[in-house]
């Protein structure tokens, strides 16, 4: 069976960034992101969230912290999430899984067997977009979060206000093909 995911930043992407989120009360679902999410889920995507959390290499958080994170967000999306990958790592650790890399997707595409001709990268940073490219995967750009700052220079294929218009254009594309 073929899969197509949509693979998707957390912060600034699905909820606000608020720069090193370290208190489960600050988990923010921005406008629209459960309404997109939910109409992708309908359109019969995996719904992957990958994230870059470098404040555990810093040590400001833990990853165990992360994970408790990505169960509470999942709770209020009414668990329409399928998988979290994020990258503990600082920029300077030089791993293969910080973005813009490709060791979140690849490790997502091989768990799921994705195909990456029918899936698309959401974020709102050009690191995003700079992994959807280097992945070989459609990137898209939300004006959520740091889209706004970047759209100007954005390599994405489409620029969007949010997740709701994000999916509305994937899944009218996924029904012309």
């Amino acid at each position: 069976m073929e899969i197509k995911a949509v693979f998707l930043d957390r912060d600034g992407t699905i909820i606000e960034d608020v720069n090193y989120l370290s208190k489960l009360e600050d988990i923010k679902l921005l406008p629209h992101a459960k309404d997109g999410l939910k109409a992708l889920k309908e359109c019969g995507y995996k719904l992957i969230v990958v994230s870059n959390q470098s404040g555990v290499g810093r040590g400001y958080f833990t990853k165990e912290f992360v994970e408790k994170t990505h169960k509470v967000l999942n709770s209020m999306l009414d668990n329409m999430i399928d998988a979290f990958y994020f990258c503990p790592h600082t920029p300077n650790d030089n791993c293969s899984c910080r973005k813009p890399k490709t060791g979140m997707i690849d490790e997502a595409i091989k768990h799921f067997n994705i195909n990456k001709k029918r899936s698309y990268v959401v974020g709102d940073k050009e690191s995003d977009i700079e992994l959807g490219k280097n992945a070989n995967i459609t990137p898209l750009l939300v004006t959520s979060g740091y889209g706004s700052i970047t759209k100007q220079n954005t390599k994405a294929k489409k620029v969007f206000d949010n997740l709701y218009e994000v999916a509305k254009w994937i899944c009218q594309e996924d029904s012309t093909e």
